[in-house]
């Protein structure tokens, strides 16, 4: 091939790149436009209430401040059926719901809002005593219809974005949690099919140990001779601690066991099932 050639075809390539319209370009402006002007409210000098308060001779602006981190990474399954109509739901005003990251099946991420912006991803949900997720969380979004396994390059996406997160943001390994964890009543996913345990082993969220699994010589939970639990620490508030919402027990048992008992889908606990329970209680102290 003539270096004549080759400046041709990289010139063509180039050209061809230029010419790809982006089907997003107006709601990316749109984007731009609603920045700007949260930057004009950041941007305007702080001002008490009127006729509230003492007045004060001057204002005076503190010089140490940067921007509010997020501290939680919400995972998610999209519950639809390709990238390209979850991008569609989170560009339409209507539909009032978004996330920062989107990934693909085949890996491709979009990084559809800054970090430091509130998406609206977690709706009705809490974590403790947490009750506005989207205020302090990250939101990721996975291709997904929540019936089928995690593709391996979604994976692999997943985790170099939860690296970067982790790093930048000093996020703690307990605060990499599902929708369903903090939403027990109203959601599943990321489905029973997500490997919590692989991303745990990589410091993001908890798994337990496996030694629970054969020590049946830990009680974790007491009980009499005929099995009912005594006073003292129970599953609820094992479960609450650790943060789930167990006003519906329930739902807070279904989605514990969705994320560390995957294989079981009963709202009932079993020995093993506690003692897996008591070990992730001890770790989120």
């Amino acid at each position: 091939m003539t270096k004549a050639t080759t400046t041709f075809l990289l010139a063509a390539g180039l050209l061809a790149t230029a010419c790809v319209r982006n089907p997003y370009a107006t709601t990316n402006k749109v984007y731009r436009q609603q920045v700007k002007l949260l930057a004009q409210q950041i941007q305007a000098q702080p001002a008490l209430p009127p006729d509230t308060l003492p007045p004060t001779p001057y204002w005076v602006g503190t010089v140490n401040f940067n921007l509010r981190k997020p501290n939680y990474v919400i995972i998610h399954h999209t519950a639809q059926d390709s990238t390209a109509q979850t991008l569609k739901t989170f560009t339409q005003t209507k539909t009032q719901v978004s996330a920062h990251y989107v990934i693909g099946r085949n890996g491709r991420v979009f990084h559809m809002l800054s970090d430091y912006l509130r998406a609206w991803h977690a709706g009705v949900a809490r974590w403790g005593s947490v009750t506005d997720i989207n205020s302090i969380s990250i939101g990721i979004e996975l291709d997904n219809n929540g019936r089928e396994p995690f593709a391996a390059a979604q994976l692999t996406s997943l985790l170099k974005i939860l690296g970067y997160l982790k790093r930048s943001y000093n996020i703690p390994a307990a605060n990499f949690i599902g929708h369903g964890d903090i939403a027990p009543t109203r959601k599943s996913d990321p489905s029973a099919l997500f490997p919590w345990q692989k991303l745990a082993a990589r410091g993001y969220g908890l798994w337990y140990d496996a030694a629970v699994l054969t020590d049946t010589t830990a009680v974790p939970f007491a009980a009499d001779s005929l099995g009912r639990l005594l006073p003292g620490l129970t599953p609820r508030e094992a479960l609450r601690i650790i943060g789930y919402d167990t006003q519906d027990l329930n739902a807070a048992i279904l989605a514990f066991k969705r994320h560390f008992v995957p294989t079981d889908p009963s709202p009932l606990l079993t020995e093993q099932d506690r003692r897996i329970l008591y070990n992730i209680y001890r770790k989120s102290l």
